[in-house]
């Protein structure tokens, strides 16, 4: 049985040792792979030995050609990505964990790792004393349970669209990163998705770990102007606002306790209403309109809009920056929220609220998957959870001033004739060991089209864009040519 072993331990060695499976000589790494296999075929306590797994049909073709009596073969499942780094931190992938089973890893892998696992079928046996099968004795056998498939809202042609073009975006204006956001409002659901750097899901093991956790949910940035769509809407639901309400305090720069609030140009419009401050992006109107909410108010609204909270999107590894304690809010704080400093999101937190104004007041959970789909069945995913946070006239007002902002605000070059949208810049600098570089920003847009019946919301960032650190000169092009 030894002799017998060594035998086929030598010939199946070769077959089973691919390159990059050994590090070294390789005489040497088919010899440990020979021992290796010698060690499973003597092993007596086992009635069958996985020799190797997931072997590619040409090595079992060289097997089965070497007619070794009692080798057999089982079909294993292998996860395939044939679209390479596409969406890939949508997607995640499937690795191994500390026992060596097939475990989904971020995005939808992880998410749904269960539900596309299924369940494996196991066969109990009556064996003698010494631990060996009676053949003839009673046996129960538990069929295995297929995983199921997940039928995604992704456009296929849409993702394409923001790979090639958040790709080629990165090399224009000379960005660190980025990433982009498209989801239809009135559904929830995820369009497409992309972030760079990226990697590949089929040889995810040659990559860092630090390129796995997906941007658009791990990642939070200060979002800096974009936010102004979510508070001055916060304002004008209250009431504290309208939108031909004159600014009070836009005719220079605004003393709040030690520090100076200036506009991003230095230039101040002293007759200014709240169109002019969305239009202009007045840091000094907006600190101006915050102040009018007030501490609680803001903090509540802001809250309403689900900032702070985890937005509940079925992918793995999301995380939620929290909101300063509402009870420490100082005039500072208030002052500098309202122009998107001082708070932290998610690019998905910032979408999903963005995405309340385009669908007219309500803001929905954002959900990747739409349906499971099993052998002759197909179960819709439970709709998008909706919240009303604002009213629909309150949508309507932002709405106008956000078309406003994208035909007459500093991103105005970028819009295109015929085409409707309703959309803001943001331009936040980094925050740094308790200072902002000023060199060193985060260029943002987030828009919906049409801007009178939306069929997307699209949000575009980019880290450290070296072009240009001004997002109407970076983000907001990127995102019109995908537009």
């Amino acid at each position: 049985m030894e002799e017998n072993a060594s035998r086929v331990a030598d010939l199946l060695a070769p077959l089973f040792l691919e390159e990059g499976d050994f590090e070294g000589n390789y005489e040497d790494a088919i010899l440990d792979e020979a021992g290796r296999i010698k060690s499973q075929l003597t092993n007596e306590e086992s009635v069958w030995i996985p020799l190797k797994h997931k072997v590619g049909k040409d090595i079992k073709e060289k097997i089965e050609d070497l007619k070794i009596e009692g080798i057999g073969f089982e079909i294993e499942e292998k996860r395939v990505y044939p679209e390479a780094s596409s969406a890939a931190h949508l997607l995640g992938f499937v690795g191994k964990d500390s026992d060596g089973i097939d475990t989904g890893y971020f995005g939808l892998e992880g998410y749904y790792d269960l539900t596309l696992s299924g369940k494996h079928g196991f066969l109990t046996r009556e064996s003698d004393a010494s631990g060996v099968p009676i053949l003839l004795g009673s046996q129960q056998e538990v069929s295995a349970i297929e995983g199921v498939n997940l039928i995604t809202y992704i456009d296929k042609t849409i993702q394409h669209v923001v790979d090639d073009s958040l790709k080629k975006g990165l090399e224009k204006y000379g960005a660190k990163a980025g990433s982009v956001i498209v989801m239809d409002p009135k559904t929830g659901g995820i369009l497409a998705q992309s972030s760079y750097p990226s990697y590949d899901p089929s040889d995810y093991q040659d990559y860092t770990n630090e390129l796995f956790a997906n941007p658009i949910v791990s990642n939070s940035f200060e979002p800096g102007s974009v936010f102004k769509i979510l508070v001055m809407a916060a304002a004008l639901d209250e009431g504290v606002v309208e939108p031909d309400t004159k600014c009070e305090v836009c005719q220079g720069p605004l003393p709040v306790d030690k520090y100076l609030i200036e506009t991003w140009n230095r230039l101040y419009r002293p007759d200014s209403d709240m169109v002019d401050v969305i239009v202009n992006s007045d840091n000094v109107g907006m600190a101006w309109v915050a102040q009018k909410l007030g501490a609680d108010n803001l903090y509540e609204r802001l809250s309403k809009f689900g900032i702070g909270e985890l937005s509940e999107v079925d992918l793995q590894g999301e995380w939620a920056p929290p909101l300063r304690k509402k009870d420490i809010w100082n005039i500072v704080d208030v002052s500098t929220a309202g122009f998107g400093q001082g708070v932290a999101v998610t690019p998905i937190q910032l979408i999903r609220a963005a995405s309340a104004i385009a669908n007219d007041g309500v803001m929905l959970t954002p959900k990747v998957v739409k349906k499971l789909e099993g052998a002759g069945w197909e179960d819709e995913v439970a709709s998008a959870r909706g919240e009303r946070v604002i009213s629909e006239k309150t949508a309507e007002r932002i709405t106008a001033m956000m078309v406003e902002a994208a035909k007459n605000g500093e991103a105005k070059w970028t819009n295109i004739r015929g085409f409707k949208v309703a959309g803001k810049t943001g331009t936040a600098q980094i925050p740094i060991a308790g200072h902002y570089d000023e060199e060193k920003t985060i260029a943002s847009f987030v828009g919906f089209a049409p801007a009178d019946d939306p069929k997307f919301i699209m949000l575009v960032t980019l880290r450290e864009p070296t072009s240009s650190p001004w997002a109407s000169e970076t983000a907001a092009p990127l995102w019109y040519s995908i537009a």
